[in-house]
């Protein structure tokens, strides 16, 4: 796979494919994280001469523009990181998009619009989504992919567009592929797995993948209810995927056999109700046993005995990947599990690597130095799909000879 420094890009146009879909709250953005992290690829190329197209998505517009998914928020929060005006395309491919990059001068910063309001970014039809890609060729002479967020999205801008310029990987993309090779290559042990998140469904096959790399696998968030369920435990009203519990008791029996360490919460906060997350009103906490919910509470965070036990855990081991929180992070009274957690990456002498989505928000929200971990990733669901073996549609595009 090229880098940029393999490229000549002064006086030419550069295509950078990023991922610069952050929250937005009133029109504001409430976590800058994936503008930062491709600000040095950009800045590099802008420092070597380059005319530089930036391109991303942002939401799940419906194929045409909404104002709610803009990106010119976007716009301005780069430009001040950059240190210099971006110019903002006000369409992604038509006018407006061809004058703003006609316009740029050696070493200018552009960003098109949000690239879903054109039905062609993410159209199952091979022709329909080439002829975007056509489009957006026309606006460049050489194309960087750098949006680790999107690779595993078989799109128009990830993956026809690359095979219709030269191409290569910008820094980002370049040290997400060397983290997860760590991860899944020549792996320094111990090696132990936290997750988290909302539901089990969506990490199944990626536990089926870590049970045989991991030495151990640490569960919380509402997932680890389904997982209690399985051992036979009443979880009251927490959130509970019937369907999934042959399939869990099936990877707790493999990882039996593996001697994969499952270790699950011993107690858990609990409340009546799920807590109000634009007021933080008290929703009156209680700790009780992961063996003792009862009918009319739910679970919604690990209790003060589970995060010594997974402190404990972490603090031997020589490598830590950490995907979903353990609770309702946002809400500071179902928080400290998520807290303890990324504390305990922090204590211990592994290398550590937060893989992206919420737990790298929690990790923003929560106060912590993110430059205190080995990494934290741009890309939630690539990092699952990557961790699984699948083949990223974008990373596969990168290293397609140019």
């Amino acid at each position: 796979m090229k880098t940029i420094d393999d490229l000549q890009v002064a006086g030419r146009r550069v295509f950078v494919r990023a991922d610069l879909n952050v929250p937005l709250s009133g029109g504001a953005i409430t976590d800058d994280g994936r503008i930062r992290a491709v600000v040095p690829t950009i800045s590099a190329l802008a420092a070597a001469g380059a005319r530089v197209v930036v391109a991303s998505h942002l939401g799940r517009p419906k194929g045409a523009p909404d104002p709610q998914y803009s990106l010119a928020p976007v716009a301005r929060r780069l430009g001040e990181l950059l240190g210099k005006d971006v110019a903002f395309a006000t369409d992604t491919v038509d006018d407006g998009a061809r004058a703003t990059v006609a316009a740029l001068a050696d070493g200018e910063v552009a960003l098109l619009e949000n690239l879903r309001f054109n039905p062609g970014e993410t159209s199952k039809d091979d022709a329909e989504r080439g002829a975007f890609a056509d489009r957006l060729a026309a606006l460049a002479d050489l194309y960087v992919g750098d949006g680790f967020g999107a690779v595993h999205r078989r799109h128009a801008s990830v993956y026809d567009l690359p095979a219709r310029l030269p191409h290569a990987a910008g820094g980002l993309i370049a040290t997400e592929v060397g983290v997860l090779r760590k991860l899944t290559e020549d792996v320094a042990r111990p090696y132990a797995v936290v997750l988290g998140g909302a539901k089990v469904s969506d990490k199944l096959a990626v536990i089926g993948h870590l049970l045989q790399r991991a030495d151990r696998i640490l569960v919380g968030g509402g997932m680890v209810y389904t997982f209690l369920a399985a051992q036979g435990h009443q979880v009251g009203d927490s959130l509970l995927q019937e369907d999934q519990i042959p399939a869990v008791q099936e990877y707790l029996r493999e990882a039996a056999e593996r001697g994969v360490e499952f270790v699950l919460p011993v107690d858990v906060v609990v409340a009546k109700a799920f807590p109000d997350l634009g007021t933080k009103a008290s929703a009156d906490p209680q700790v009780v046993a992961a063996d003792a919910l009862t009918p009319g509470v739910m679970g919604l965070d690990i209790g003060p005995e589970t995060r010594k036990l997974y402190a404990a855990k972490l603090a031997d081991a020589a490598t830590v990947f950490w995907n979903g929180p353990m609770g309702v992070f946002e809400h500071p009274e179902f928080a400290e599990g998520t807290r303890a957690v990324a504390q305990g990456l922090l204590d211990s002498p592994a290398f550590t690597v937060v893989g992206g989505g919420d737990s790298a928000a929690a990790v923003r929200i929560l106060g912590f130095d993110e430059t205190a971990f080995g990494h934290i990733s741009t890309g939630g669901g690539a990092s699952l799909e990557y961790l699984e073996g699948k083949e990223l549609p974008g990373l596969a595009a990168l290293e397609d000879p140019a």
